[in-house]
């Protein structure tokens, strides 16, 4: 998954929002199933960026 930066995500209509949050929300699940079953994080780093994804995306969609 790209990371994706505000300004893009603002170009996205509310479908498109939708479904990315949709897939972020699934990639972000995969990664704590990984973890929880390793017992370790694989790629904190890259949790911790899904997760601020999800933030933003939420956030321009309730400005919208």
């Amino acid at each position: 998954m790209a990371i994706l930066r505000s300004e893009e995500i603002r170009e996205m209509d509310r479908e498109e929002l939708q479904k990315k949050l949709d897939e972020l929300k699934a990639e972000y699940a995969r990664y704590i199933s990984k973890s929880a079953a390793a017992g370790i994080h694989e790629n904190p780093g890259k949790m911790r960026e899904i997760r601020r994804t999800i933030a933003r995306v939420l956030t321009i969609m309730n400005e919208k």
